[in-house]
C-alpha cells in the first residue's frame, strides 16, 4: 500500500462510518495484521469500540480474519481488505448501472445492500417494497412479487451473490470478534460456494407499506423490531446476500470496449462487439485475456434485427475489425464462417496508452504528446531522431523531453560502446515503459481524489450552519404541505432564508455538485488503470 492509498482510504472510511472505525481501519492497514487485544491496545480506543468498528468493517467484506502465528488455537488475527475499501468510490456507479439495467428496483435494491454490507433477500424485498410505495401516488403499491422478480435477474446475471458461509458451524460474527476460538477460520471466496447464485424459495406475499407521520413513527419501529424478531417464518434465514463488484467491474470493462469501438469505428461496429461480449460474459473467466470463440453464423443469429445488417456486411464488419491496429477483435479459426474472440487485454492495453496519451496532452501541450506517442511506437530513439521523427526543433524537443523526464513519464537508457561508460562513446536512448508510467499516474489519482474529497468535506464543514438551517426549512415546509397548508404560510417560511443566503446555497451546490462530478471523472480513468495493471499480473 503507497502512502496515497492509506490517505484515500482513511478519508472513505471516515466519510462513510466516522472517526473511531477510520482510526481502527487506517491503523490496520499500517499494521498489516493484529489480534483484537493489540489493536485496542495501540490505537489507545476502548475495546468494546474497536470490537463495533471490526463488526462494522467485516458486514462491509472490508476486514478478514483467521488463524493467527500461534494456529487455531491462538488468537484470531484481523487484516484489512484495502481494495473493497477504494470500491466505496465507485458506489455511485454501481447503483446507476443497476437503475439503467433493472430501472429503479434493481437501483433501491443495490443501494440497499451497499449500504449495509449483507442482506437477507427477504428484508431487502421488504424494505425496497415500502420505499417504491412510499414514492408512489396514494392508493398505488409495490407488490413483493415485482421486487423479487428484479432481485431475481439480478442473481442471475451474477451482480448478486451469496454471502460464503463460515467454515466452522457455531461462530457468528459477533463471537469472531471476541478472541480465541479455537476453529474459526475466514470464510472461503464466494465463488468456491456451489450454491453462490441459487436463489431461496421465501414466504414472502403482500405489498409494500406506505411510511406514516411522526406521530406514528413510535409504533413504526414497534412493528419493525417484531418482523425482525419473526424472520424465522420467511424461510431464508441465515442466507445473506452482497453486491458481486468483480461483476460490476467487467461490466464496466465491456462499456469502456465498446465505446471505444464506437469512437473508432461506428455504431455498427460496436454493436457487434457488444454482442460478442454479451454471448460470452458469464462463461467467460474473469481474468481471461481472450472472450469465448465465437463463429460469424452464431453472431449473426445473436445480432439484433433493428440494424438489418446483411450476413457479406457482417462479415465486411469483422474483417474490419480483425484488421484494425487496435486489435480489439481476433480471428482464431475458419470453422463456421469464421471464429472470433474479443482481445480483452489488448483492448485494457490500448485504452490504457490513449489515457496516458491524453494525460500527457493535457499537461504539456500537443507537441509533447506527439513526442510521447513517438516514443510510444518506436520503443527507443536518441534525441536527434526525436527531432526529425517529430518535426520539432531541437531547442523546443530538448526541453519537451528533460520536462517528461523530470514527470517519470519518460525513461532515458544508457548503451555504452566501451565498459568506462564515456559520454562521447555512450547512446542515449529515450523510452516510455508503459505499465510503470500507468502506476504513476495511478497514484496520481488517488491524490487527486484525496484532495477533492478533503475540498468537500472542508466547504460542507464551513457551510455547515447555513445547510442546516436550509434542512429545518425544507422540513417544515414539507410538513406543511403534508398537512394541507395555505401558500401563505409556505411563503412565510420559504422567506425564513435570506436573499444572501439562498444565493450563498446555490454557489455552495454548485461546488459540491462539480467535486461530485470530478470524482467520478477520477474514479473512470482509476477503474482503468487498475483493470490495465491487473491484466498484466498472472491469474491467482
Amino acid at each position: 500500500m503507497t502512502a496515497q492509498e492509506v490517505r484515500l482510504c482513511g478519508l472513505l472510511l471516515q466519510e462513510h462510518f466516522g472517526d473511531v472505525v477510520e482510526k481502527v481501519g487506517t491503523h490496520l492497514i499500517c499494521s498489516g495484521v493484529l489480534t483484537l487485544r493489540a489493536l485496542a491496545h495501540e490505537t489507545k480506543l476502548p475495546l468494546d469500540l474497536v470490537k463495533k468498528s471490526l463488526c462494522v468493517l467485516m458486514q462491509h467484506g472490508m476486514c478478514a480474519f483467521g488463524a493467527g502465528r500461534r494456529g487455531p488455537a491462538g488468537p484470531v488475527e484481523y487484516h484489512i481488505i484495502c481494495e473493497h475499501i477504494l470500491h466505496m468510490l465507485r458506489y455511485p456507479r454501481y447503483i446507476y448501472t443497476a437503475k439503467s439495467l433493472y430501472g429503479d428496483t434493481g437501483e433501491l435494491i443495490v443501494e440497499e445492500i451497499l449500504q449495509s454490507g449483507q442482506m437477507t433477500m427477504s428484508s431487502t424485498v421488504k424494505t425496497v417494497a415500502d420505499r417504491l410505495t412510499h414514492n408512489m401516488p396514494e392508493g398505488q403499491s409495490m407488490d413483493y412479487s415485482e421486487v423479487v422478480s428484479a432481485f431475481s435477474r439480478l442473481v442471475e446475471t451474477h451482480f448478486l451473490q451469496r454471502c460464503p458461509p463460515m467454515a466452522s458451524a457455531g461462530s457468528s460474527s459477533s463471537g469472531a470478534v471476541n478472541t480465541p476460538l479455537p476453529a474459526v477460520t475466514q470464510p472461503t471466496k464466494p465463488e468456491d460456494h456451489p450454491e453462490c447464485y441459487r436463489l431461496p424459495y421465501i414466504n414472502l406475499t403482500g405489498q409494500g407499506k406506505r411510511r406514516r407521520s411522526s406521530e406514528d413513527g413510535e409504533a413504526e419501529q414497534r412493528a419493525a423490531k417484531k418482523a425482525k424478531t419473526d424472520n424465522s417464518e420467511r424461510g431464508d434465514e441465515g442466507i445473506y446476500w452482497q453486491v458481486n463488484f468483480q461483476r460490476f467491474h467487467l461490466h464496466f470493462r465491456d462499456q469502456a470496449i465498446i465505446s471505444a469501438v464506437s469512437c473508432k469505428l461506428d455504431q455498427a461496429s460496436s454493436e457487434i462487439v457488444r454482442t460478442m461480449l454479451r454471448m460470452s460474459e458469464v462463461t467467460t473467466p474473469a481474468h481471461a485475456a481472450f472472450t469465448q470463440a465465437l463463429s460469424a453464423n452464431e453472431i449473426f443469429r445473436a445480432f439484433p434485427s433493428s440494424y438489418n445488417i446483411a450476413r457479406p456486411i457482417l462479415d465486411q464488419y469483422l474483417t474490419l475489425l480483425v484488421d484494425d491496429p487496435m486489435e480489439f477483435v481476433g480471428r482464431t479459426g475458419d470453422s463456421g464462417g469464421g471464429m472470433y474472440v474479443v482481445n480483452l487485454h489488448r483492448a485494457l492495453a490500448n485504452l490504457a496508452r490513449a489515457t496516458l496519451e491524453s494525460v500527457v496532452q493535457e499537461r504539456f501541450g500537443s507537441r509533447s504528446a506527439r513526442i510521447f506517442r513517438l516514443l510510444l511506437r518506436k520503443r527507443h530513439l536518441e534525441q536527434k531522431q526525436v527531432e526529425d521523427f517529430a518535426m520539432v526543433p531541437a531547442k523546443e524537443a530538448k526541453y519537451m523531453l528533460y520536462t517528461l523526464l523530470s514527470e517519470n513519464l519518460v525513461q532515458l537508457q544508457e548503451i555504452p560502446k566501451t565498459p568506462d561508460y564515456a559520454p562521447s562513446r555512450t547512446f542515449y536512448l529515450y523510452t516510455v515503459n508503459q505499465l510503470p508510467t500507468a502506476r504513476l499516474l495511478l497514484q496520481h489519482c488517488y491524490k487527486t481524489v484525496g484532495n477533492l474529497i478533503e475540498r468537500r468535506l472542508y466547504e460542507t464543514k464551513e457551510n455547515k450552519r447555513l445547510l442546516e438551517k436550509s434542512q429545518r426549512i425544507e422540513a417544515i415546509l414539507a410538513s406543511l404541505q403534508a398537512t394541507g397548508a395555505e401558500a401563505a404560510q409556505l411563503t412565510e417560511v420559504e422567506e425564513m432564508i435570506t436573499a444572501p443566503e439562498r444565493q450563498q446555497l446555490e454557489t455552495l451546490r454548485h461546488h459540491i455538485n462539480k467535486l461530485d462530478s470530478s470524482e467520478n471523472q477520477v474514479d473512470e480513468t482509476i477503474f482503468l488503470l487498475e483493470s490495465y495493471i491487473n491484466s498484466t499480473q498472472a491469474p491467482p
